[in-house]
């Protein structure tokens, strides 16, 4: 879900939501200045033992900002983005996207998958996906 500027965060999942309070109180330990790095809400949810989704619904809920996507697509100032395109891609890189697309997109948790099997870092699945004009999909926080 994508947010118009100007909107709070947390209009996107109802009036009657509520932020899970253990998650909150682990979002305001290891946080400040209303952002949560995604690598942070990574930690959280596997400390907690629940979903990426879960700390990404309740960070909203608390009208904090998503930064630093791990694969370099939104967050990061003052170009938000910092994920290029590569002058080459690696083969395997290239054919493991191409396998794992749907409807010509490729989801942000594939693009993990394939930097943990294929032991290359979450950018260079995401430059790859630049270079090759695919489009990431479903954040596992819920961002996009």
């Amino acid at each position: 879900m994508s947010l118009r500027k100007g909107k709070s965060f947390s209009t996107k999942h109802g009036p009657d939501e509520k932020p899970d309070t253990s998650i909150k109180n682990e979002i305001l330990k290891q946080t400040q200045n209303e952002k949560i790095p995604c690598a942070v809400a990574f930690e959280i949810s596997k400390a907690l033992q629940i979903s990426p989704e879960k700390v990404g619904k309740t960070a909203d809920l608390m009208n904090f900002k998503l930064t630093k996507c791990q694969l370099g697509l939104f967050g990061y100032q003052p170009q938000k983005k910092i994920v290029k395109p590569q002058g080459s891609i690696n083969v395997d890189v290239k054919d493991a996207v191409s396998d794992a697309l749907v409807q010509e997109r490729l989801s942000c948790k594939q693009a993990w998958d394939i930097a943990s099997r294929l032991q290359v870092s979450k950018m260079t699945v995401s430059g790859a996906c630049e270079t090759m004009g695919v489009k990431i999909k479903d954040c596992q926080l819920g961002a996009f």
